[in-house]
């Protein structure tokens, strides 16, 4: 009686390991692949499944999109500089059988091939294209990862490049750049101010010469302004050029006068003072 109570117990637990074996669950974001004698059978959507033990394999896949850091990589530029450069990848599987047939780990397969096209993809391109043109450089990265994973199983949903690191001499070099650039947008601003402010000058100066007491006006104004602060001793000079020209013509008035009116003769009968023994003038 004990050996059969015995045996009963061994078979009830016997039954609970093989029920537990067989008792499998999906979760709704995976998707189940199970094989028999190592023969494909097919899939299991989510939810409670049972399977045959020492006789079923269930394979669980994930649907969900992975994010995989693509590791920092030693890239020579075409215009050969050498830079670091790491990106981010994101992928999902599409085909759950694919992804376990086709490849062994496919998380490995698209971890590596990332590398290897990253490498590739910046490598043709100079340093300055690397820099502006990021978007066109992912964009050729997921469409070569997505031609090399169709096969397994597995779409490419974002490359994006993450960090890039440059040499020290390319960064003091790029920043000697970036400083001649401001430098030649600076000059460049100050001699458009410059002469937008000649012509300005020029059609004040026009308008002063059609109407000269703009000018006296102007200077009037200035006084003002300087007349604020009453600490200061102000000198307003006269306007130079107009008493430089004023001076010019009364020059010219009197040496036209002394052109043309002759000397006049000298008159014999002009008394010429002289010392007298009187005191009187003596005439001639």
């Amino acid at each position: 009686m004990e050996v059969l109570i015995v045996l009963l117990v061994v078979v009830a637990v016997l039954a609970v390991l093989a029920l537990a074996m067989a008792v499998k669950i999906v979760k709704q974001y995976e998707q189940g692949v199970l094989f028999r004698f190592g023969r494909l059978v097919g899939t299991r959507d989510p939810g409670l499944r049972f399977i045959i033990p020492f006789v079923d394999v269930l394979h669980r896949v994930s649907l969900r999109i992975v994010t995989m850091p693509i590791q920092s990589q030693g890239i020579i530029t075409r215009d050969n500089v050498s830079v670091d450069v790491s990106a981010v990848a994101y992928f999902r599987v599409t085909d759950a059988v694919k992804s376990v047939i086709a490849v062994e780990n496919v998380h490995a397969a698209i971890n590596q091939i990332a590398q290897t096209t990253l490498r590739k993809v910046v490598g043709q391109h100079t340093l300055d294209e690397t820099l502006s043109e990021t978007d066109r450089i992912n964009l050729d990265i997921r469409e070569i990862l997505d031609v090399a994973t169709v096969e397994w199983g597995v779409q490419v949903t974002l490359v994006e490049l993450k960090d890039i690191q440059l040499p020290d001499t390319m960064k003091r070099a790029m920043a000697r750049q970036a400083e001649a650039e401001r430098e030649k947008r600076a000059k460049i601003i100050n001699a458009e101010g410059e002469s937008l402010a000649a012509a300005a000058l020029g059609d004040a100066s026009d308008t002063m010469m059609a109407h000269p007491l703009a000018l006296q006006l102007r200077n009037l104004q200035s006084l003002v302004e300087i007349a604020v602060d009453k600490n200061s001793t102000v000198v307003f000079p006269a306007p130079l050029m107009s008493t430089i020209g004023e001076l010019g013509s009364f020059l010219a008035r009197e040496t036209a006068a002394a052109t043309l009116s002759p000397a006049p003769p000298a008159d014999l009968t002009k008394t010429i003072p002289g010392p007298t023994p009187n005191g009187v003038p003596e005439s001639v």
